[in-house]
């Protein structure tokens, strides 16, 4: 199979670093100036001190690409850990939508149906809309996304993925 033909896959990466002014800045960098595409990111500190960040990315290419990217992620200064999640054994990944719906009659009645059905809660309702709060795993977030559209859909904001290793293991 030549370069061209290799499958392309997705690979979940978390990475452990010192929580610094530009350290963002390096890794979406590395990312753009290789033309490596980011399907979805998310970071936020994660010690009491606020010292260390985790950051969630999402990307896919041939397993070469995510290979060169987990190496040159880890020639990144400061990072402290990589782990490809989706290499290192099971792992959660969950993703939280704010889904917007502007409707009236049957059509607000169905979307409160379709949001109990999939255990979407109503954060902000007025006569004419609602805000629907939604957490779970990305096809979860766009089946419930694919059948509001019809419903009144508007508007939707998505955290992207936020993941971590099942059991014992650590990044």
């Amino acid at each position: 199979m030549s370069p061209q033909e290799e499958p392309q896959v997705s690979a979940v990466i978390a990475v452990l670093v010192e929580n610094e002014s530009g350290v963002l800045a390096r890794v979406i960098g590395l990312f753009s100036g290789r033309g490596y595409n980011i399907e979805s990111l998310t970071v936020a500190p994660v010690e009491e001190g606020g010292n260390r960040s985790r950051i969630t990315i999402v990307t896919s290419g041939t397993p070469m690409v995510i290979e060169q990217i987990k190496a040159l992620l880890y020639r990144l200064v400061p990072v402290h850990k990589v782990a490809d999640l989706t290499q290192g054994g099971p792992h959660v990944a969950r993703e939280l939508a704010l889904v917007k719906v502007v409707s009236s009659g049957e059509p607000r009645t169905e979307a409160l149906r379709v949001a109990e059905a999939f255990r979407a809660r109503a954060v902000d309702t007025t006569t004419g809309s609602f805000v629907f709060e939604l957490t779970g795993a990305t096809e979860k977030i766009e089946s419930f996304i694919d059948l509001m559209r019809p419903l009144g859909l508007v508007e939707v904001s998505r955290t992207g993925i936020a993941a971590i290793a099942r059991g014992p293991r650590t990044i």
